[in-house]
């Protein structure tokens, strides 16, 4: 489990949920849900080092994403940001749909040329777009409907603006015992986030109400970014039993400057309350498991960190 930390003077922690972290030329962008400002877009912090983080630094009164310049009006979630074609990409959550915006930084202002979400069919949040080695794209989403939250993939068109609809597939949703140890009548899989490895797909996602203290991460491979996908049978990696802290996921992958991967997430506030939520980091690896000849992903408890902000 790892070890409570202290804040240095000068310091806050970060207050970010559903948060991603995105590296371009040597500097790191931070979005999330944050707090306060989820009804107004998104605002974006930058650091050097994935521990300190300095802003909000946005062009819009530290935003990078604002209202009136994009979808939505309001419940601006779990933001993913990528670069294709030099322009930077943003996939987003607001009135329970998935907008995706444009600009020429990660600082935006990120613009929509309609302020229409890639799809009117059922609520859908939590989008994550996934670059395949042989060109194609793919958005992973969850659905918002029928008793639950479940993951979901449709490839993309070339512009990265619509999808083709007719590939939508089922990837994950909760039926297993530690996705909702409430037994709740709402079930929950979400927060997908998807990483390629020795040909293989490993979709990372997380499970429960975010209220629960037992919401966490779990894995799932797949031969194809259509699935489908299995899970690994030793689910979750990250839980409150590696974090020491409730309510630990939904979150994103990074890769750091040395190609060490992280996995950027949130938990709850403290043990007594849920929100604000924390931003942290874990390391994750992927070691070589003899019994199945398929590498597994861990998370290193030792490593586990707060995100903090400069006053």
């Amino acid at each position: 489990m790892a070890k409570q930390q202290q804040l240095k003077t000068g310091e806050e922690y970060m207050y970010m949920a559903d948060p991603t972290i995105f590296f371009d030329k040597g500097t790191y962008y931070l979005y999330g849900t944050g707090g306060n400002r989820f009804n107004e877009g998104f605002a974006v912090y930058t650091s050097e080092n994935l521990k300190t983080w300095k802003g909000p630094v946005g062009e819009k009164d530290g935003y990078a994403l604002k209202k009136g310049d994009v979808f939505g009006t309001a419940g601006f979630w779990a933001p993913q940001v990528l670069k294709h074609n030099n322009q930077f990409y943003i996939a987003y959550a607001a009135n329970e749909h998935i907008g995706i915006a444009v600009s020429s930084t990660p600082l935006g202002p990120f613009l929509s040329k309609t302020l229409k979400p890639i799809s009117e069919e059922t609520k859908q949040i939590d989008p994550f777009i996934f670059k395949d080695t042989d060109g194609k794209t793919y958005i992973f989403y969850v659905v918002v409907a029928n008793g639950g939250n479940r993951i979901y993939v449709v490839e993309m068109n070339d512009d990265l603006l619509s999808v083709k609809k007719e590939t939508a597939r089922l990837c994950i949703e909760a039926d297993t015992e530690w996705e909702n140890t409430g037994k709740d009548k709402w079930s929950v899989a979400e927060g997908p986030t998807v990483i390629k490895h020795n040909s293989l797909y490993y979709l990372m996602y997380s499970a429960n109400d975010f209220r629960s203290m037992d919401y966490a991460v779990g894995y799932a491979t797949s031969k194809s970014p259509l699935g489908p996908w299995k899970k690994y049978e030793a689910n979750p990696i990250i839980h409150r039993s590696v974090t020491g802290q409730k309510g630990s996921g939904h979150g994103d992958i990074v890769k750091g400057k040395k190609d060490q991967l992280l996995y950027v997430f949130h938990t709850h506030h403290s043990f007594e309350k849920v929100i604000p939520r924390k931003t942290a980091t874990i390391k994750i690896k992927f070691v070589k498991d003899d019994k199945t000849g398929i590498d597994k992903l861990v998370a290193a408890p030792k490593s586990f960190h707060f995100l903090r902000q400069l006053k």
